[in-house]
């Protein structure tokens, strides 16, 4: 395997095969941002979301998908315009990986989905893994690009510095943070329980990070969970959080983001007074 990836490999410190694959997927991701860098995508997107907040910002947990919002509307934009860009760059870090767009469902969505596929015995063996698995494992990283964004965000440009160092446009922390309560509060109900969400909420709130509320409305507006006519404020915003958790099953969501930390103790604390104490630390604020 590419020296790079080796030295890569080594912050990880794997102790069982769920672990390595992780670490697998999550340099998977890495190459594919630097590939993305290489094609000049930070200039019409944004990195958003788990990935972004665990690769950028040092969420202790893995994320699973590359998320990106388009920095305006751009209604003939196709992700199959970047697929060659992706695989050549992990091709150069000896990854032997397929690209492939996702086909719409509805064909009204303005999402533009791919996915990186790996074998994941293959790659077991290139990093000479002392970790064995069946020989049609599939690795996985889904690509989502949102080519109508909500507006009302702000983005930066981080340093990022492995495999080598390059840039990312990504949202502000503010921004970020009005995504991650967007989905606590509006996922669809047939969507399982995403524990995930509620993990960053918690993560969020111990950093004092403030939220950007405009943005927050203007995608609670997007999806219909919110009127244009009236102003979300930090009052009425604790009151749609409150509502939520006192629906949550924190048993189940406990179970979903269990696998996507280190620790599962980290969870002990984990309470509806909890919670509830978290949304009073909540404040509103601009990265500008």
């Amino acid at each position: 395997m590419n020296e790079a990836i080796q030295a890569m490999l080594g912050r990880y410190k794997a102790r069982t095969l769920d672990e390595q694959v992780q670490a697998l997927k999550e340099i998977i991701q890495e190459v594919a941002l630097l590939g993305l860098w290489r094609a000049k995508f930070f200039e019409r997107a944004a990195f958003y979301g788990g990935t972004a907040l665990r690769l950028l910002h040092g969420l202790p947990r893995f994320s699973e998908d590359l998320d990106f919002s388009l920095l305006r509307r751009e209604d003939d934009f196709r992700v199959s315009a970047y697929e060659s860009a992706l695989q050549r760059e992990l091709a150069a870090f000896d990854f032997e990986v397929s690209v492939s767009r996702k086909e719409k469902q509805d064909p009204a969505s303005r999402i533009e989905s791919a996915f990186i596929k790996a074998n994941t015995r293959v790659h077991l063996i290139k990093i000479r893994s002392p970790f064995k698995t069946q020989a049609n494992a599939a690795l996985k990283v889904k690509v989502e690009i949102d080519a109508d964004p909500p507006g009302g965000f702000e983005t930066e440009v981080k340093p990022h510095f492995q495999p080598i160092p390059f840039s990312i446009r990504t949202f502000t922390p503010p921004c970020l943070f009005a995504g991650k309560l967007h989905a606590c509060l509006c996922r669809p109900p047939r969507d399982q329980v995403k524990g995930r969400d509620w993990y960053d909420f918690l993560w969020f709130v111990s950093r004092n990070t403030p939220v950007h509320l405009p943005h927050l409305q203007r995608r609670m507006e997007q999806t219909g969970d919110w009127s244009a006519k009236e102003e979300l404020n930090l009052s009425r915003l604790h009151r749609l959080l409150r509502d939520k958790i006192a629906a949550l099953d924190l048993a189940r969501a406990k179970q979903d983001v269990s696998p996507f930390i280190k620790e599962s103790s980290d969870l002990d604390a984990w309470s509806e007074d909890l919670f509830l104490a978290a949304v009073e630390r909540i404040r509103c604020g601009s990265s500008k």
